[in-house]
């Protein structure tokens, strides 16, 4: 490698990384120029190919000149008696078999995010689902991510994985709880500690309470900031993502964001405000001002549906064009699965939380006038619910329901000691063995903005669904495209209805497999995410001051 002078412009940024310029069909870089390598970029080269062991030299002229023709070498000679002057370098490095090939995706990409996720490698949490599922495709494109979560998460091998305690006791008795399930399957240990956790932080507790009425999770942005505030110093990550769940992970994102000059990316769940209502709690306030700091700041912010991104465009003309929607979606699942057979009864099964605002008392209304009409069908339907205990509109419904034997409840599924099988796993399988799958969507203005995360699991068992939705045309299209059932969920006519075309079909045999592919994957969403973040990190890198005047 010849050497020469330092040209000014940055090698790494537009040599190595750099975005052609197209026009007319052509590929331009006009901000290189013919270079020759100084010793530090030749270096950089070797490593951004995956070499390691690197050794960098200068090395003397090679003159081939005899007898009094020597005299005319004696300036090269002069110049060798200087390292630094030398003309030639040469490089010696050691590449793995398997390395990652140079001018790859991985090679490019290659580089250290930091990851902060409340509610990361939590199974059975949509919200840790969401990222969770992200890492392997984060890691097979060349990116580490560096990962702070709460101290409930299970430790993951595969990445720095850092599990942070909240500083407030609500947020500390909330983790610990989830923690204690984990490793103590007595109940009477787990509550004899809880109990002695709760009395101990009682007073504490009850000023927290009284003074700060916000989610339990929120202090965890003063732990995640200062463990954040480390694992950039030690681990020089390119960029900030964070992910909700927990809001208090988008604050700790912001303040690291504005102290190290670091691009931010965000991801929200669930929308923060709720159409043009004005924020009147605390909570309200808190949540209307994480989603003012994140529209304002983030370099790249993205929700799960349009009208969650359209409402928030609105609130917030400023996001401009840095704002998103992508669906999270799900990959294949990794269990083998079986073809599906007609079982004696037709069983619908619902998987996933319950909650006072998404609940079944409009499907058992529905299911009570089916049976009501048809009372031969009693004894050949099933509904079975997993995911969580009984919400109290659920429970009461169920009570007044009058053919409680039709209803099976199953709660929460757990890690498998036996099997090995996560819940996640188990809750897999049996969505595949079910006739019809239920997906409750909920009934309050909310739903407009959001998609249960349990329909791109659903897509992929191949299973018919029934889905009571609310006022959300997104998830309608992308069901009735697929040819599952969409039914308004205050409708209970409309549900019995529905119910007695599912059966009839059952009757008939025409419950088969549906033999389709989900387009909704998280292999997509990770490439949309890594483009724009890719972006971000090239436009921050050529222009220091939009990240560092926020």
């Amino acid at each position: 490698m010849l050497r020469g002078k330092h040209i000014t412009w940055d090698y790494k940024e537009h040599y190595l990384y750099s975005n052609p310029v197209l026009y007319k069909g052509y590929s331009f870089y006009p901000l290189r120029h013919n270079r020759e390598f100084t010793k530090d970029e030749l270096e950089l080269l070797l490593n951004a190919s995956s070499f390691r062991s690197i050794d960098v030299y200068y090395m003397k002229s090679r003159r081939h000149r005899e007898g009094l023709k020597k005299v005319a070498s004696i300036g090269s000679s002069l110049r060798d008696a200087i390292p630094s002057f030398r003309k030639t370098l040469i490089a010696f490095g050691v590449k793995d078999a398997d390395a990652t090939p140079p001018g790859s995706e991985r090679a490019r990409n290659k580089q250290k995010w930091l990851v902060l996720s409340h509610a990361f490698n939590m199974d059975g949490r949509a919200a840790s689902q969401t990222i969770t599922d992200k890492i392997p495709h984060l890691l097979a494109k060349g990116i580490e991510p560096v990962v702070l979560s709460s101290i409930s998460s299970r430790k993951d091998e595969k990445v720095a994985h850092y599990r942070i305690p909240p500083l407030g006791p609500a947020g500390l008795r909330f983790d610990l709880r989830h923690l204690l399930r984990q490793y103590i399957r007595n109940r009477a240990t787990y509550r004899l500690l809880m109990g002695l956790f709760s009395l101990l932080t009682f007073p504490v507790y009850m000023v927290e309470a009284l003074l700060i009425r916000l989610e339990v999770q929120w202090s965890w942005f003063l732990s995640a900031y200062l463990a954040g505030s480390r694992a950039v110093s030690k681990h020089k990550p390119a960029l900030i993502y964070s992910t909700g769940g927990a809001n208090s992970a988008h604050v700790a994102g912001y303040l690291l964001a504005r102290r190290f000059g670091l691009p931010w990316i965000a991801e929200i769940h669930d929308p923060l405000v709720l159409g043009s209502k004005l924020p009147t709690t605390m909570r309200e306030r808190f949540t209307a001002w994480v989603e003012k700091i994140v529209c304002r700041h983030a370099d790249v912010v993205w929700w799960f549906t349009e009208e969650a991104l359209a409402r928030a465009k609105a609130r917030h003309p400023e996001l401009g064009n840095r704002g998103y929607c992508l669906i999270p979606g799900a990959d294949k699942p990794s269990i083998v699965r079986l073809p599906y057979r007609r079982s004696s009864r037709i069983v619908i099964a619902h998987f996933g939380s319950l909650s006072e605002t998404r609940n079944l008392e409009f499907f058992l209304s529905g299911l009570r006038r089916m049976i009501d009409k048809y009372p031969e069908r009693r004894d050949m339907v099933r509904l079975h619910v997993y995911g969580s205990k009984l919400d109290p509109v659920s429970s009461h419904a169920l009570h007044e329901f009058p053919y409680p034997e039709m209803v099976a409840c199953f709660g929460r599924l757990e890690f498998d000691a036996k099997t090995g099988e996560s819940g996640r796993d188990r809750a897999l399988k049996l969505m595949n063995s079910a006739d019809c799958l239920l997906l409750l969507h909920g009934n309050e203005p909310f739903c407009e903005e959001y998609i249960p995360s349990k329909l791109y699991e659903y897509f992929w068992t191949q299973r018919p669904i029934l889905a009571l939705a609310w006022c959300n045309p997104q998830m309608e299209s992308m069901l009735r495209s697929r040819g599952h059932w969409v039914v308004q969920a205050d409708d209970a006519n409309a549900i019995a209805a529905t119910l007695d075309n599912l059966y009839e079909r059952w009757t008939n045999n025409e419950l088969a497999d549906l033999n389709s592919v989900s387009p909704y994957t998280v292999e997509a969403a990770v490439q949309a995410l890594c483009a724009w973040a890719y972006q971000v990190i090239v436009t921050c890198e050529s222009n220091k001051r939009s990240c560092t005047k926020r």
